[in-house]
């Protein structure tokens, strides 16, 4: 329904109707009012409560509030993870100069928002996180030689990271990850590790080599060691069986002269001792038996 601004006088002139404007202004002082008496807090964050500037100790959490209107004011403080990346320059325990590019992911702690906020502000990657980074980086780089930088980079990041644990925790930011992304060094030092490098594979060559000829050697040696063994294995058993022959050979000679000696020594008398069916020994005339037999023969005749 629409209002009427203006209505006429009993004269005729135009009369100014000022309630409705009244109740226009009212309703957007309402609506200014309603719109803020609440605040919104974004996932992630937290909600820093500023009384008439003053900060408040408690703080909300993601999600709707009412507040104040025109006294208390919300600011919010992001407890997501957070990427820093930054070049950092320092020189080595070896006095080389490095360059490296590294990249911190970091958040903020709920309950130290308000805290933060008090003390630093908002921008407290600039006012806190920057140098804290360039100082640890550059104490924890000292430490190692350009080399070992190099070798063990692992090792130089988690040493990194700790000492950013013990400056930034009591402020409530905690080092989630700390990543050295390169190193980089001036060209003389680049030079100098290509050419070690060089040498390094050259003698690692080299001693491959030897060490393949000496597994060469061994084998051949070994071989030899074998061939002897088996020839010598070889010769004793000819030498063995040889002397079994000649044993064998003296036997049957030592028979033969045995046999012979006997003959030679024998007086053509056949032996007197026979043995009877009973297994018994007699001692037997043979001449007696030649001429019992002869006599017996002439009686038949």
């Amino acid at each position: 329904m629409a209002v009427k601004f203006e209505e006429l006088n009993r004269d005729g002139s135009v009369k100014k109707n000022t309630k409705g404007f009244k109740w226009l202004i009212v309703g957007v002082a309402a609506l200014i009012i309603a719109a803020n008496s609440f605040t919104i807090v974004p996932a992630g964050s937290t909600g820093v409560v500023l009384t008439l500037g003053k900060v408040s100790e408690t703080s909300y959490q993601e999600g709707f509030h009412l507040k104040v209107p025109f006294i208390q004011q919300v600011e919010d403080m992001s407890n997501k993870i957070q990427v820093y990346e930054t070049p950092a320059s320092a020189v080595s325990k070896d006095l080389q100069t490095v360059s490296s590019t590294i990249a911190v992911n970091y958040r903020l702690v709920s309950d130290k928002s308000p805290e933060m906020y008090k003390n630093v502000g908002v921008d407290y990657q600039t006012v806190l996180i920057t140098p804290v980074v360039q100082e640890c980086m550059k104490s924890v780089t000292a430490k190692y030689t350009a080399e070992q930088l190099i070798t063990e980079r692992a090792s130089v990041g988690e040493e990194v990271k700790s000492a950013l644990d013990i400056k930034l925790n009591n402020y409530g930011i905690y080092i989630e990850k700390f990543n050295i992304v390169n190193f980089d060094f001036s060209a003389e030092f680049n030079n100098a590790i290509e050419a070690k490098q060089v040498a390094e594979q050259n003698l690692l060559k080299t001693k491959t080599e030897q060490e393949q000829a000496i597994v060469i050697a061994n084998a051949e040696a070994e071989k030899k060691v074998i061939s002897a063994e088996a020839q010598a294995k070889a010769i004793l058993a000819e030498a063995q069986a040889q002397a079994d022959a000649n044993k064998l050979l003296e036997e049957s000679l030592s028979e033969k002269v045995i046999a012979y000696e006997q003959i030679q020594k024998w007086n053509g008398v056949m032996p007197k001792v026979t043995s009877s069916d009973s297994g018994l020994l007699i001692d037997v005339n043979l001449d007696d038996i030649s001429g019992t037999s002869s006599a017996t023969q002439n009686g038949e005749q």
